[in-house]
């Protein structure tokens, strides 16, 4: 790939811009050298002002996302990608995020440009579980494990039972939640069904990839061994 579409797709800038950074020497190598539109430099060893290139496709990242942020790009008000680089939203292919998390829910949500490991995690086939803590508005029963357990609860206007989960409880009103599928509002549909109400939720963890050392609001780009740990 010419080195001007290669930089513009990254989500630098227009191909005309990158033309311009290119004449105006922003574009070098790591010795400090700079690159023609022809040059056939290796991706890792370009840096675009001073700064190595983003990676390429393949790319896999890591959100801690706050309370108030939507995951559509169609939405309006605060976007997950309003948290990430702008140069992110524009990148070719596409940075999508792998699943969703709602408006109300937080805590960790992952971003990929490469469509096979997005379908990977999502498909339903992976079982990749995902982990949630959530306050409650009432006290726990003491039934709830059980029902979750089952194999059998029904949500409201389907026509499927839901794949077991496993509850832990932290106290009366707050437990862990783990999932080995992704439907729609799932845990608070789920807690509706017994009759009760979720006041807060969190995901803490995919796979076993949890949100060590990334900070609400804050991000990190992940290793190979990084995405490993979503598949356990």
């Amino acid at each position: 790939m010419r080195l001007v579409k290669l930089i513009a797709n990254l989500g630098y800038g227009s191909r005309k811009e990158i033309q311009q950074a290119i004449r105006h020497g922003w574009v070098t190598d790591r010795e400090g050298n700079a690159l023609k539109a022809d040059a056939k430099t290796a991706h890792e060893d370009i840096l675009f002002d001073d700064e190595p290139l983003d990676p390429a496709i393949g790319m896999v990242l890591l959100l801690n996302k706050p309370l108030g942020y939507t995951c559509s790009i169609k939405d309006q008000g605060k976007l997950v990608y309003d948290l990430l680089p702008d140069r992110y939203r524009v990148r070719k292919p596409v940075l999508s995020t792998i699943g969703r998390l709602d408006k109300e829910t937080s805590g960790a949500l992952l971003f990929t440009d490469d469509g096979a490991l997005l379908h990977r995690v999502i498909s339903p086939k992976a079982e990749v579980p995902k982990i949630y803590e959530a306050e409650l508005d009432r006290p726990l029963n003491g039934s709830e494990a059980a029902v979750f357990a089952s194999g059998e609860l029904m949500l409201e206007n389907e026509h499927k039972p839901l794949k077991p989960a496993e509850l832990d409880v932290i106290d009366d009103t707050h437990v862990r939640l783990t999932l080995h599928e992704g439907r729609y509002h799932q845990v608070r549909r789920m807690f509706a069904a017994i009759g009760n109400h979720v006041n807060t939720l969190q995901r803490t963890q995919i796979g076993k990839l949890d949100l060590t050392g990334v900070a609400e609001g804050e991000w990190k780009m992940l290793s190979e061994s990084d995405v490993a740990k979503v598949f356990g």
